[in-house]
């Protein structure tokens, strides 16, 4: 008879069970473990040796770059096979509107928090920049990006010129509805479509396969994200924007750990603590990516090891990386309210009011990856014209170090936005969930069919 098998070790779980490490042979450390340590060399050699540091930039965008290639074929393969999962289209009705909801009310408090904090600390006054006199020359790049004006445009964004372009466009929101719309017609064929849905699964495994590869290059992808930040920057530029990077991490940590713990512990009775313990790994490689997308794939497996149901997990995370941006949105009335106050701008309440209603469109369908923030807000104030684009200049140095805090809350609260709809659904197990959050259980996510 076979021996009882304990719990996995504390490392990436494999999909066979852990291998024995062999004698006279030292453990690899983990991936959390590997991560952190490459931001530490990547923040030394940014800091002692700059140049070197900005040679590494390869190594981050490669990495970021081998993400994203997978992303679009994710996000298909999984909304597609979720909705046809669930088979009952009313139930993928109440999921999907249930999860828009959710996403339009936090994302609405963030923009809020945001816009009320920057009245409270006021981070941009006293600074008196002159639109005349900013060289906007590095942000050709940012305003010649292609973005919808007015809410028709953005919807018409939404759908793809045709199904291939989807996938090479590099717009989320357009493979999000493709997925959506295949997932459905799977669906209404019923048994017929039982193939097709197999077939969906079984590419989800494939791509998630391709996933843990890459992942094995997490480190050296965060080694060079972060020593490139600090040799290309600097870490001398904090000092100058200190009071506006203070105000947004601290506005962000706020968000994080009262806001979104209050709704995970009044929904689920969770600890936010414990979820983020749990998730560590991710969020170190999203620290070191500035980039929440970089751990999709991973944050999809680890929610369903905590129990939740899968066909709930593949709709509702990957249509809150498009619609659920909570950190992005922080940043976004934030940073146009310190712009106007560093110029000293005088908005209307009118103004504040109309930028609010504009962000709460443009904010939609911003990617995860870094600099996705900055294009939305340089687009928002190009078209709403009651902030000078031209003072976005003052953040270029510290965008990036923003960036990603931006990520790391977008990444927790898609986290606690997919529990709180599977919960509301019964599709969640809460004694599995607690049991590998208190650490009693290492959860394996189950593989597809």
């Amino acid at each position: 008879m076979p021996p009882a098998a304990g719990p996995a070790p504390e490392e990436s779980p494999h999909p066979h069970g852990a291998p024995k490490p062999r004698a006279g042979r030292t453990r690899r450390p983990g991936l959390y473990v590997q991560v952190l340590v490459a931001i530490a060399i990547g923040v030394a050699l940014g800091a002692l040796r700059p140049e070197w540091g900005v040679a590494m930039r390869p190594l981050g965008d490669a990495f970021v770059k081998l993400i994203k290639m997978l992303i679009a074929p994710i996000v298909f393969c999984t909304v597609a096979a979720g909705i046809a999962g669930m088979g009952d289209l009313k139930q993928v009705g109440r999921v999907g509107g249930k999860a828009l909801l959710y996403f339009e009310i936090m994302t609405t408090v963030a923009l809020g928090l945001g816009l009320g904090v920057v009245h409270l600390v006021k981070p941009g006054a006293g600074v008196h920049a002159n639109a005349a006199a900013l060289d906007t020359k590095a942000l050709d790049a940012s305003l010649a990006a292609p973005r919808p004006h007015g809410f028709v445009a953005h919807l018409l964004a939404m759908i793809p010129e045709s199904f291939v372009s989807a996938f090479t466009s590099g717009e989320i929101l357009q493979v999000l509805v493709l997925g959506v719309l295949t997932g459905l017609a799977i669906a209404s064929l019923g048994a017929r479509g039982a193939f097709a849905t197999e077939a969906l699964e079984r590419a989800s495994k494939v791509l998630f396969a391709i996933v843990g590869l890459v992942m094995r290059a997490a480190p050296l992808g965060a080694f060079g994200a972060m020593a490139y930040t600090i040799g290309k920057f600097g870490v001398g530029t904090l000092g100058s924007l200190a009071k506006l990077m203070g105000t947004f991490y601290a506005t962000a940590l706020f968000f994080v750990f009262v806001v979104l713990a209050g709704v995970l512990r009044a929904t689920l009775g969770l600890s936010m603590v414990r979820l983020l313990r749990y998730l560590r790994e991710e969020l170190v490689i999203v620290l070191g990516t500035s980039s929440s997308e970089s751990a999709l794939p991973r944050l999809m497996a680890k929610l369903e090891g905590l129990g939740a149901k899968p066909e709930i997990v593949r709709l509702v995370v990957p249509t809150g990386y498009s619609f659920n941006l909570d950190g992005t949105c922080i940043y976004l009335t934030l940073a146009s309210l310190f712009v106007a106050q560093a110029l000293d701008v005088q908005l209307t309440l009118r103004d504040e009011l109309s930028l609010l209603a504009v962000l709460l469109v443009t904010s939609k369908g911003a990617a995860g990856v870094t600099g996705s923030g900055f294009i939305t807000l340089a687009a928002t104030l190009a078209a709403t014209g009651s902030v000078p684009v031209a003072g976005l200049t003052l953040l270029l140095g510290v965008d990036r170090f923003m960036s990603e805090a931006r990520s790391l809350t977008n990444f927790v609260g898609n986290a606690v936005a997919t529990l709180v709809v599977a919960r509301s659904e019964g599709a969640l197990d809460l004694e599995r969930a607690r049991a590998a959050l208190a650490g009693e259980a290492r959860p394996q996510a189950p593989e597809p069919k």
